[in-house]
């Protein structure tokens, strides 16, 4: 019968003892110099060579021609401790998980004081100490602290935390280490050679993979592939089929799929995989490991010189090239996917579908919120990656305008400088969603924007700026609803908009002289707060993944302007602005992501919205022009006043836009003109003034929104209280106590 490798080859000498310098130089060492301790503790993981080393050390003190670091290998000793000897009546080994109570310690107590029969020494290897008793090591303890001169203890075990403390004090600890791949790889080619067994060469590092470190696992694993191979020796095939790893092509072909973006490249290798009778946390697991591997390769190109890799030339041929087409941010992010989807796979009932979504996450980042997938995402923008044959969602494109543009591309500008251009007024992704849902209702109104600048449109015949067939109403702006409740905006009739626009002299493009601005230009304050105030919900939505305080502060926010790069919010209470003042970075940060560019913040607060009025005198804005020469707009008819606590409705997620409130008092500025008409001088201030009627939108459906109760005089004028008791008096027949 064969003998075990680990067994037939098992160490002689410390010199023999592969992967253990740290702990084999010292222990020679103080043999040479005859300082010997009474107690030694040998620890480390399991198969790294602890019980090994004692039984060395027990051959190096009891040699005859010891103590010595070389036992001779003649003496009678060193053949009963010999790897097939019978072994020796003066060495003990204790195995502590079968004998580690208080009686077996005070029998080895009671033993130890005998002294050694033909031996040097008396020498008691216990293993798996840590599995002791504490009762059993007190019960040692004045042992181990005083021995007799003749007797010597070696403690080997795998959790020396576990032994008492003072028993652990009174020894000289010796930790043992995993062996590494490069120092058992060497070994296990001189076995093999040694057992004359022909082995492929990526065979090996299937072997030491699979031992862990450990030398009695890999020579385990090794003597069972030797003992089933054939006439051609241990084949690749032969230890892929019984080691259960999973072949390197099935690996290959994801990492390809990976690379490339295809998937269904890489759904087809997962249907190999389980038509091949492999285990899904296997096949991830090897995965896991190969990338692991990539994103050393890419760091350290040399990776296999220096020995971080074992593995043969022509896979890491192979590798090279796979680290040269994966970037580090994609190996970062699907070695983190694999990682926490091995944790999902435990006890999974379905481990192949997991394996499935796990290669869906990995190629699909933009399917995912995480940073990671962004730098993937940018990564492969920097690099021109498009993956397959697939095209850009015109989601993407959307999202790339829903940002202000403050400065217009070269392309724009030239696109707003063309004569014959019709293209309209920059508008945000919103803007342009809201524009299409209002055509397909009304089958008159052009897109407003689009993702990209359009080139501009041909018309069939010229039209004069300013003016429209008889008949056509495309060209007519939608009613502002922001402006039903914002008394600063005169009441005007709803103006045609222009064909075509001269562009400001800032944003002229370089290769032409800058044109002066056209005095009915609009001002920019009143398009930025609009495109604010449609995308507040928006806002107020991701405040709130950060900040569930912020946002419900943010939810009584009302936009009430732009002034330069400030944004304006009104308040009807002094306790949601001063929340939003003293922690404005998650509601600023929300407005960066949505609309882009560096914004300053400045919070009012104001009563009734509909009772303030602008001052007399009021300047407009600087990048206004000056007004020369404007006809004086009539006094507006006056309505009756609203209830005193109407409000605009703040901002709430999944509901309309809110209305705009007025302008509080403390600014000094006018407010923005709503279209492109010649601007009007300010009429006379008129304190009973409240506004004008609210403005209907054509093709606007309200749906399932709830109207505002229709009032009279009387009711108008109750308070909130009196209007309380009133509607409890109706509804419940209730009446007030004095």
């Amino acid at each position: 019968m064969a003998l075990a490798l680990y067994r037939k080859y098992r160490p002689r000498t410390f010199a023999e003892v592969i992967g253990q310098d740290h702990v084999t130089e010292p222990l020679i060492q103080a043999l040479k110099s005859g300082r010997i301790n009474h107690a030694y503790l040998f620890s480390g993981p399991r198969g790294c060579g602890k019980t090994t080393s004692a039984r060395i050390l027990a051959r190096s003190l009891n040699c005859v021609q010891g103590p010595t670091p070389e036992p001779c290998g003649e003496c009678e000793s060193c053949k009963a401790l010999a790897s097939d000897g019978a072994g020796s009546i003066d060495v003990i080994e204790i195995d502590a998980a079968s004998h580690g109570g208080v009686d077996d310690a005070r029998e080895l107590r009671e033993r130890a004081f005998f002294a050694p029969a033909i031996s040097r020494y008396k020498i008691y290897i216990i293993d798996e100490a840590h599995m002791v008793s504490s009762a059993g090591f007190n019960a040692l303890l004045k042992l181990v602290e005083e021995p007799p001169d003749y007797v010597k203890f070696i403690f080997a075990t795998t959790e020396p935390e576990k032994v008492l403390g003072t028993i652990r004090s009174r020894t000289h600890h010796y930790p043992f280490r995993l062996m590494p791949p490069n120092a058992l790889r060497p070994y296990l080619e001189h076995l093999c050679r040694l057992e004359e067994v022909a082995v492929e060469p990526l065979v090996l590092p299937l072997v030491v993979r699979a031992g862990g470190g450990s030398a009695r696992d890999s020579l385990s694993v090794l003597d069972q592939l030797i003992a089933g191979s054939g006439p051609d020796g241990v084949t690749y095939a032969r230890a892929v089929s019984l080691l259960g790893v999973t072949d390197n092509a099935l690996i290959d072909e994801m990492i390809d799929a990976l690379a490339a973006g295809d998937g269904a490249a890489a759904f087809g290798a997962i249907d190999r995989v389980a038509e091949a009778g492999h285990d899904s946390r296997r096949y991830a697991n090897d995965l896991l490991e190969r990338l692991r591997d990539l994103i050393i390769l890419r760091q350290v190109p040399d990776a296999a010189e220096k020995g971080l890799l074992d593995v043969p030339e022509e896979q890491l041929a192979r590798m090279q090239t796979q680290a040269a087409q994966l970037g580090p941010a994609t190996l970062s992010r699907c070695a983190d996917i694999v990682a926490n989807g091995l944790v999902e796979m435990r006890g999974a009932t379905s481990p192949r579908l997991l394996l499935e979504l796990i290669a869906a996450r990995m190629l699909l980042p933009a399917a995912d919120e995480s940073g990671g997938a962004l730098l993937q995402r940018l990564e492969r923008l920097e690099t021109g990656f498009v993956p397959g044959a697939a095209t850009r969602p015109a989601a993407d494109a959307r999202a790339e305008t829903s940002h202000p543009q403050r400065d217009p591309s070269p392309a724009q500008r030239t696109a707003q400088d063309a004569p014959n251009a019709h293209a309209a007024a920059p508008a945000t992704g919103r803007e342009a969603a809201r524009a299409a849902a209002a055509s397909a209702a009304a089958h008159s109104q052009p897109a407003r924007a689009t993702a990209r600048p359009a080139a501009p449109e041909d018309s069939g015949s010229a039209q004069h700026p300013g003016t429209t067939p008889p008949g056509d109403d495309s060209s007519y702006e939608v009613a502002d609803p922001w402006a039903a409740a914002d008394p600063a905006r005169t009441p005007e009739p709803v103006r045609p908009v222009e064909q075509s626009r001269a562009p400001e002299p800032a944003r002229a493009a370089p290769a032409r002289t800058p044109e002066p601005a056209a005095p009915n230009a609009p001002l920019a304050g009143a398009d930025d707060a609009t495109a604010v105030r449609r995308s507040w919900d928006e806002i107020v939505r991701m405040v709130g993944r950060s900040s569930k305080k912020a946002a419900a502060f943010a939810r009584e926010a009302v936009v009430r302007d732009i002034d330069g790069n400030t944004l304006v919010l009104l308040f009807k209470h002094k306790i949601h602005a001063n929340g939003v003042e003293n922690d404005p970075t998650p509601l600023m940060d929300a407005v960066h992501q949505v609309l882009g560019g560096k914004w300053q913040l400045r919070c009012e607060v104001g009563g009734d919205p509909r009772a303030a009025a602008p001052r007399a005198g009021a300047t407009a804005p600087a990048s206004a022009p000056p007004r020369s020469t404007a006809p004086k707009a009539a006094a507006p008819s006056r309505t009756p006043a609203p209830a005193g606590d109407d409000w605009p409705t703040p901002a709430r997620v999944g509901g309309v836009a809110p209305a705009a409130p007025a302008p509080a008092q403390s600014t000094g500025r006018r407010a923005p003109v709503a279209d492109d008409g010649p601007p009007l001088e300010e009429p006379p201030y008129d304190p009973e003034y409240d506004g004008p009627p609210p403005r209907t939108i054509e093709g606007f459906d309200p749906g399932d929104e709830p109207t505002d109760e229709i009032v009279d005089a009387a009711t108008a004028r109750q308070t909130t209280e009196q209007a309380a008791v009133e509607s409890l008096r109706r509804s419940f027949n209730l009446e007030k106590l004095d």
